[in-house]
C-alpha cells in the first residue's frame, strides 16, 4: 500500500474513500435514504392480488437494475485493473522535461492500471490471441497524466481514419457474429494482406507475444513517439516503456486453447491472487531519447506508428518503478468506469504529428461521451484528478460539482477575473512551439513507405523456437481462413519478409509461394501524387538483429509469484511435500497439493496434507510447474494425474519428481531417457535447488522438437 506523499497518505486512495460505502452492519434503504423494511415483496392489494404501482420501492429497485449497463468499450473491452503507485529514481530527466512525476524522486504517484484484451467482447477469454492493452493512469500533482499503450510497440495502420476498418474486419463478422475474440477469420486476414503497413504488427501478433502468460510478464510501450519539454521550451521526442521484473513469458498456444476452457478468467485471476498474497507486480519506465536535431538521422521515420526504435540504435534508460499494491474495491465503480485518454497530459510531455495519435485525440473523448453519459466523465471518483479543478465548465449529464458564485465566464470583474490563468512559469501548460509549414492534403510521406524491414528485423530477431511458433501460429490463422485467394495474397506478403517462412506457410495451407506478391492497392499517395514503381517500398536495416525483439534474451532470475503443482495421492511422503514447499516458498513460489479427492489427503506417516486442488477441479495449464513427490505409486493407474504430467510435458514446463516415483513416471510418454526441464532425485533439498532454478528458465522449448506427446 502506498506509504507517504508530501508528509500524507496516498491522495487518490483517500479521495476515492470518500465516494466508498461499506454496507456491513448498516440498515437498508432506499436512494433516497428512507429505511426498507421488506424488499422481497412487492406491496399488492391482498396477499393474491395485483402488484400495485405505488409501490416505490419496486419502482426504485427494478428501474436502477434495468439501468445498470453501459455500453461496453468497442475495443478493450475485457479488462482487469490495479492501484499502484510510481516514483522516479532520480533527476535524469530534469533537463529533459518539468514534468514533475518524472523529476523529483521524493514524489510517489498514485496509478491505477488496466489491462485488457482487444478484439474480444466482456465475456471472451482472457487468453486470446490478441494485443494486450496496457494503461496507465498517474494522479499527478499537476493534473492526470494517461499513458495509453500497447504490450506491443507498434501498431497496424499508420493513420487513424483507418481504424474504424481496422475494427470491422477483426470483430466478428457482421452476418453471424462469429467468431468471438479471434483473428482467425476471412475479414481480418482480408484486411491484412490488403494492408501491407500491417505487415510488422502482424509479425508481433502471431508471435509468442501475442499469449503472455501473465499481466505482470509483459512489457507495456506507449508505441507512439511523444515530446518531453524542459522549463526552456526546448523539446526532446522520447518512447516510452514498461520492462516486467518477472521477466516476459508467454504460453503456448495449444495451452491458451485448453485454458481458455479451464479457466477463461485466469489473467484477470492471477492478477488479483498475486496483489492479494502480496506479490506486488512490478515494472521499470524506460525512456528512449531522441534530440530534435537528430529526427531525421534513421531509416525509418519517428512519426510512423508501425516502426520501432531498436534499442541497439537509441538504449532504453530505466527512469522509475511503478508497483501495483492494491485490488479494486469494486469492479465497475473503478475497472468498468476508468476513462484513459491519450490527450490526457501535464506540462512537460506533448504530442508530436503521428497521424494515429492525433486521430486517437479525438477518439478517446468521443468514445467516452456515449459510453460514460456525456461530457462529465471526468468527475467518476475513479477519474478525478488529484489536483484541484478550477474552470468555468458547467452543467451536463452526470455533473456532480457544485460551483458557488455568479461568474462562469472570462473575461470578469464580478468574481475578482477568478479563475486565472496560469503562465508557464506558474505551473501553466504550453505546447511546444513547432514550426510547421505546409498545404493541406490526403497523403502520406513517403518516409511511411518501407513496410517490410522491420518486419524483417523482427523474424530474424526471434530464437528457433519463437520462429516455430510463428510459422505455427500464421498456419493456424490463415488455415481458419476459408477464401483460398486471401490464404495466397498473404503467403505473398510473407515472402517480403522471409521466403523461409512464406515457405513453411504456404507448405501447411497446401498452397505454392507466388513468384511475385499481388500488386497491394495504394492507400499511401505521397504529397505529389505519384507512387513509386512498387509501392510500398522495401528497403535493408541497418540492423541484421535486434536482441531486445526477443523473449529468449529477457531476464530469467526469479520464480516470484510462480505456482507449482504438488501431485500426491494417498500414502505420499509428507516430509517430501513439505521440504519442497519451503523450498519453493523460500524463493517466492507457491506450491499446491493435488490430490484425488478435496479436504485432507493421508501421508503415509499418518499425517494429513490439506489439499488445495483435485484432479478434476484443475489442470497442469493453470500452473508453472510440477513436482511429484514419494510415495505416490497409485497415481500410476490414475489416468487423470498420467495426464497431468504428460501435458506439462508437453507444454516445456519444469517437472521434479523423487526418484522413488519412478513407477509413476514410466507411466507417462516421456520417462525414457535423459529429458530436458525433467529433474529426478533422492535428496529433496537438492532436488528443489535443481528445480528452481530449471523453473526461473519458464519453459524448455528444446523438447518441441522431441515430439508431440498425447495430452
Amino acid at each position: 500500500m502506498a506509504k507517504e506523499q508530501n508528509g500524507k497518505d496516498n491522495p487518490k486512495k483517500e479521495q476515492l474513500e470518500n465516494y466508498t460505502e461499506d454496507n456491513t452492519g448498516q440498515f437498508l434503504t432506499t436512494n433516497q435514504g428512507t429505511k426498507v423494511n421488506d424488499d422481497q415483496n412487492t406491496l399488492k392489494a391482498g396477499e393474491r392480488g395485483p402488484s400495485l404501482l405505488e409501490d416505490f420501492i419496486m419502482r426504485e429497485k427494478i428501474t436502477h437494475f434495468d439501468h445498470e449497463r453501459i455500453p461496453e468499450r468497442v475495443v478493450h473491452a475485457r479488462g482487469s485493473a490495479a492501484h499502484g503507485v510510481f516514483k522516479v529514481y532520480d533527476n535524469k530527466l530534469g533537463k529533459f522535461t518539468r514534468a514533475n512525476f518524472l523529476t523529483n524522486p521524493s514524489l510517489e504517484t498514485p496509478v491505477f492500471v488496466r489491462f485488457s484484451t482487444v478484439a474480444g467482447s466482456r465475456g471472451s477469454t482472457d487468453l486470446a490471441r490478441d494485443v494486450r492493452g496496457f494503461a496507465v493512469k498517474f494522479y499527478t500533482d499537476e493534473g492526470n497524466f494517461d499513458l495509453v499503450g500497447n504490450n506491443m510497440p507498434v501498431f497496424f495502420i499508420q493513420d487513424a481514419i483507418k481504424f474504424p476498418d481496422l475494427i470491422h474486419a477483426v470483430k466478428p463478422e457482421p452476418h453471424n457474429e462469429m467468431p468471438q475474440a479471434a483473428s482467425a477469420h476471412d475479414t481480418f486476414w482480408d484486411f491484412i494482406s490488403l494492408m501491407p503497413e500491417s505487415a510488422h504488427m502482424i509479425m508481433w501478433l502471431m508471435s509468442d507475444r501475442a499469449i503472455p502468460r501473465s499481466f505482470r510478464m509483459m512489457e507495456g510501450f506507449g508505441v507512439h513517439t511523444f515530446r518531453l519539454v524542459n522549463a526552456k521550451g526546448t523539446s526532446t521526442f522520447v518512447k516510452f516503456h514498461w520492462k516486467p521484473l518477472l521477466g516476459v513469458h508467454s504460453v503456448v498456444w495449444d495451452e491458451a486453447q485448453k485454458i481458455s476452457g479451464k479457466d477463461p478468467d485466469f489473467h484477470r485471476r492471477d492478477l488479483w491472487d498475486a496483489i492479494d498474497k502480496g506479490f506486488f507486480p512490478e515494472w521499470e519506465l524506460g525512456v528512449q531519447l531522441v534530440p530534435e536535431e537528430d529526427e531525421h538521422k534513421f531509416e525509418f521515420d519517428l512519426l510512423d506508428p508501425t516502426k520501432i526504435i531498436p534499442e541497439e540504435l537509441v538504449p532504453v534508460q530505466r527512469i522509475g518503478k511503478m508497483t501495483l499494491n492494491r485490488n479494486p474495491e469494486n469492479f465497475f465503480a473503478e475497472t468498468e468506469q476508468v476513462a484513459f485518454h491519450p490527450g490526457h497530459i501535464v506540462p512537460g510531455i506533448d504530442f508530436t504529428n503521428d497521424p494515429l495519435l492525433q486521430g486517437r485525440l479525438f477518439s478517446y473523448t468521443d468514445t467516452q461521451l456515449i459510453r460514460l453519459g456525456g461530457p462529465n466523465f471526468h468527475e467518476i471518483p475513479i477519474n478525478r484528478t488529484v489536483a484541484p479543478m478550477h474552470n468555468n465548465q458547467r452543467d451536463g449529464f452526470m455533473r456532480q460539482e457544485i460551483n458557488r458564485g455568479k461568474t462562469s465566464y472570462q473575461p470578469n470583474s464580478l468574481g475578482g477575473g477568478c479563475p486565472f490563468q496560469a503562465k508557464m512559469v506558474e505551473g501553466g501548460y504550453s505546447s511546444h512551439a513547432e514550426k510547421i509549414d505546409g498545404q493541406k492534403v490526403r497523403a502520406r510521406s513517403r518516409s511511411f513507405f518501407d513496410h517490410f524491414s522491420q518486419a524483417t528485423l523482427f523474424y530474424n530477431s526471434q530464437s528457433e523456437p519463437e520462429k516455430t511458433h510463428l510459422q505455427d501460429a500464421f498456419s493456424f490463422e490463415l488455415g481458419k481462413v476459408e477464401t483460398v485467394e486471401v490464404r495466397r495474397r498473404m503467403v505473398g506478403i510473407l515472402t517480403q519478409i522471409d521466403t523461409g517462412l512464406a515457405t513453411k506457410v504456404a507448405d501447411a495451407l497446401g498452397l505454392q509461394v507466388p513468384a511475385r506478391p499481388e500488386h497491394p492497392i495504394n492507400h499511401s499517395i505521397p504529397a505529389d501524387g505519384n507512387p513509386p514503381d512498387f509501392q510500398p517500398v522495401k528497403t535493408k536495416s541497418s540492423l541484421d538483429r535486434s536482441a531486445a525483439l526477443s523473449m529468449a534474451n529477457t531476464p530469467k532470475d526469479t520464480v516470484k509469484s510462480r505456482k507449482v503443482a504438488i501431485l500426491t495421492a494417498e500414502g505420499v511422503n509428507a516430509a517430501s511435500v513439505e521440504t519442497m514447499q519451503q523450498a519453493l516458498a523460500a524463493a517466492g513460489a507457491v506450491g499446491e497439493v493435488i490430490a484425488p479427492k478435496h479436504g485432507m489427503v493421508e501421508a503415509g506417516n499418518g499425517k494429513d496434507l490439506p489439499v488445495k486442488n483435485t484432479y478434476l477441479t484443475t489442470s497442469s495449464v493453470l500452473y508453472d510447474a510440477v513436482y511429484l513427490p514419494g510415495g505416490t505409486a497409485a497415481l500410476a493407474g490414475n489416468g487423470d494425474a498420467l495426464h497431468f504430467l504428460n501435458e506439462a510435458y508437453r507444454h516445456c514446463k519444469a517437472i521434479a519428481a523423487d526418484a522413488d516415483a519412478n513407477e509413476v513416471l514410466r507411466s507417462t510418454w516421456f520417462a525414457e531417457g535423459e529429458t530436458p526441464g525433467v529433474f529426478i532425485g533422492n535428496d529433496v533439498k537438492a532436488l528443489a535447488g535443481q528445480f528452481i532454478e530449471g523453473m526461473k528458465q519458464h519453459r524448455f522449448w528444446e523438447r518441441e522438437k522431441m515430439g508431440k506427446v498425447p495430452a
